[in-house]
């Protein structure tokens, strides 16, 4: 889906909530975790109020709102200088990201095929360029493999495992993991932070509240958002809870991570 800035007028407007800090960019454990797979730094995640009732139907229209905003590109332009939103937004690309999970039992196949042992290490594979490849990282990218398809495509739609997947490739000198349980705290962490749910009054199960959409954004030079070249590890994520009108941007710029102040 694609939007132009003249096709309608902005009915959306944002302000920045200071106040909410997420503690997986501010814990010395998480911390330390997002250096050594370089993305400390790199990956930030901001929270915004908005003014107007969200729909699902609105979200090109929500999403073209929000990088145009005023608000918002000036608290971009300070919080994360890797930004590149100088010249004004022509258009977006939004995906809507299903997000359903409530726990984290979207990763049993992971231990029931061989990818990782009962004592929670990765099993290692051949690979030609990568003496250190792992059938994680073989699950994770290679289509070809015999083990891409012990998750299904249903199960690598959810955010939850694209949180994980993201974790788990990391920055331009990401230093992998022996076992998987870093990926599985951290991915757990993001995701309860981020994610809004309640229990159905009715049925008393627990529901995820929050839509989820993947963007990207364009100016007249092309793509500026998050980065200036695609890159499956260059995303950006609006994370809506239409019923407190709050919006999380998590974005993350591939690269070299940076150390801590």
């Amino acid at each position: 889906m694609s939007g132009d800035t003249n096709d309608f007028e902005q009915t959306f407007t944002f302000r920045q909530t200071p106040s909410r800090k997420f503690s997986f960019l501010e814990d010395k454990e998480t911390v330390t975790q997002l250096m050594k797979w370089s993305m400390y730094g790199r990956l930030s995640a901001q929270m915004f109020s908005f003014d107007q009732k969200f729909h699902l139907y609105d979200s090109e229209r929500f999403a073209l709102c929000f990088f145009t905003d005023s608000n918002v590109l000036s608290s971009l332009k300070k919080t994360v200088p890797w930004q590149s939103l100088s010249k004004p937004i022509a258009s977006v690309n939004v995906e809507v990201v299903p997000c359903t999970c409530v726990s984290m039992d979207l990763f049993d196949p992971i231990y029931t095929c061989g990818i990782v042992a009962p004592s929670g290490h990765i099993a290692r594979c051949f690979h030609e360029t990568y003496p250190d490849y792992d059938k994680l990282r073989e699950m994770l990218q290679d289509e070809d493999s015999e083990n891409y398809h012990v998750m299904g495509s249903a199960e690598r739609g959810e955010f939850l495992f694209r949180l994980f997947k993201h974790l788990c490739l990391g920055g331009e000198l990401n230093q992998y993991e022996d076992t998987v349980q870093p990926y599985i705290d951290v991915t757990k962490k993001m995701y309860k932070e981020l994610i809004g749910v309640q229990k159905d009054p009715e049925t008393k199960r627990i529901g995820v509240i929050s839509t989820v959409l993947k963007v990207n954004v364009y100016d007249e030079s092309g793509h500026c958002h998050p980065g200036e070249r695609e890159n499956e590890q260059m995303f950006s994520y609006l994370i809506v809870d239409p019923f407190k009108r709050l919006v999380t941007l998590l974005s993350h710029s591939y690269g070299v991570g940076f150390l801590p102040l």
